[in-house]
């Protein structure tokens, strides 16, 4: 190869063209790179700071699920404790109006047996005013008061 003038003058629009590209050309297309990069990069911070948000969030929501099955737990064990009470309560006034009415059966038998008596001694009375009567309108004699007496037995 001969290197001559037109080597050099060939040089000229080389330089010219490689000038006018790191000039005008290349800055556009750096920037371009650069922008591109810089926008991936934030993607990629914007993507971990996401993770990182999504981390904390599912953090909370576990915690507040915690809290939630705890606190369900203890109204749970709340709404039995009053079932359990409200049970005792309802056993607790049904013996009491069991016991009531169980006395005022009492009372009730008590009373039809006094009621019973005081007939029973009406009746014995009346017997006993009938037996007199009996005996005074027969002559006086033990014998007679004796089976008088004995029929007035056997009929109280």
């Amino acid at each position: 190869m001969n290197i001559n003038a037109t080597l050099f003058i060939q040089w000229i629009p080389f330089l010219v063209l490689a000038w006018f590209t790191a000039r005008f050309i290349w800055p556009p297309i750096t920037k371009a790179l650069d922008e591109r990069a810089a926008k991936i990069a934030d993607g990629l911070a914007a993507a971990d700071k996401a993770k990182a948000a999504q981390a904390d969030a599912n953090k909370a929501a576990d915690a507040l699920l915690a809290q939630t099955r705890v606190e369900t737990t203890k109204q749970i064990g709340d709404a039995e404790k009053r079932a359990a009470a409200l049970i005792e309560d309802a056993k607790r006034r049904a013996e009491e109006e069991g016991a009531k009415i169980l006395a005022q059966a009492k009372a009730d038998a008590d009373q039809q047996v006094i009621r019973a008596r005081e007939a029973l001694r009406d009746q014995v009375a009346v017997l006993a005013v009938k037996g007199a009567e009996q005996i005074l309108q027969r002559e006086v004699n033990a014998g007679v008061h004796a089976e008088l007496l004995n029929r007035l037995k056997t009929e109280l």
